[in-house]
């Protein structure tokens, strides 16, 4: 064989040897381009649904992020509301649940924002547990990338207690964002934190009168009385197989 047929078949076998390892490594080429497309398509994707109502990944009860003034306690309350009445005093951001005797327990909340304000007289018509939520015509109308329900649960809006006011769309509701206590940031409802709603849903019944005030009506406590605060009900939780969806507070207005 001559020295030249020898290289021709060396070059050969390399071409030969080269396509090989091409076609070897093709495939995990192609995966990766594939997973690169679908992961940089996947975070386009909205990870959640935001809403007027806020709720996040649940944070630890008395984290420290409730002011000291919002927090549950028993206080001095002057008020010719009947004992087991509601006043929610909106302008302070502060529920209390008439306890007669002067006396009132005292509750942070969060309530209506700009132009979601509002007052006046209703009943507790409704109590709920982790309950489910079916977003208001008015709130898809603003929203119609909002789903059309949500299952209750840790995830859900309406947190772990709700009490339902009259015929109106509005509830006294918990939340798992503490932060949220003291602000203007709801669409008109009334949020506690779940700890708080739980000790006022075990106080409450159907037909409890809930007054609502003004946004401008003067702070109605007088001080704190002594600091010993209502024996706190343990949140239990929803019901095996119902889960909603966390909705991120960056995300909520």
């Amino acid at each position: 064989m001559t020295q030249s047929s020898h290289r021709r078949r060396q070059s050969r076998v390399t071409h030969a040897l080269v396509f090989i390892s091409t076609m070897l490594l093709a495939p995990s080429v192609f995966s990766s381009a594939a997973s690169a497309q679908l992961l940089g398509y996947a975070s386009t994707q909205p990870n959640s649904f935001p809403s007027d109502e806020m709720m996040v990944e649940p944070v630890t009860p008395d984290a420290g992020v409730v002011p000291e003034r919002l927090r549950r306690a028993v206080v001095a309350f002057n008020t010719s509301e009947a004992p087991g009445t509601i006043v929610i005093d909106t302008g302070n951001t502060a529920l209390y649940y008439v306890l007669g005797q002067g006396r009132a327990v005292r509750y942070g909340v969060g309530v209506g924002r700009e132009g979601f304000t509002w007052s006046g007289v209703q009943t507790i018509s409704r109590k709920a547990e982790w309950p489910d939520w079916h977003p208001p015509a008015e709130m898809i109308a603003r929203q119609p990338y909002l789903p059309r329900f949500m299952a209750g649960g840790p995830g859900n809006p309406l947190g772990a207690r709700a009490m339902y006011l009259g015929s109106s769309q509005y509830r006294i509701h918990g939340t798992n964002d503490p932060s949220t206590i003291g602000k203007f940031v709801s669409s008109g409802c009334i949020r506690l934190t779940n700890e708080d709603v739980s000790d006022l849903f075990s106080r409450v019944d159907v037909g409890t009168r809930v007054v609502v005030l003004p946004k401008n009506a003067p702070r109605m406590e007088t001080r704190t009385t002594i600091s010993v605060r209502p024996a706190r009900p343990a949140v239990t939780p929803p019901p095996s197989g119902r889960q909603a969806m966390n909705l991120t507070a960056s995300q909520l207005n």
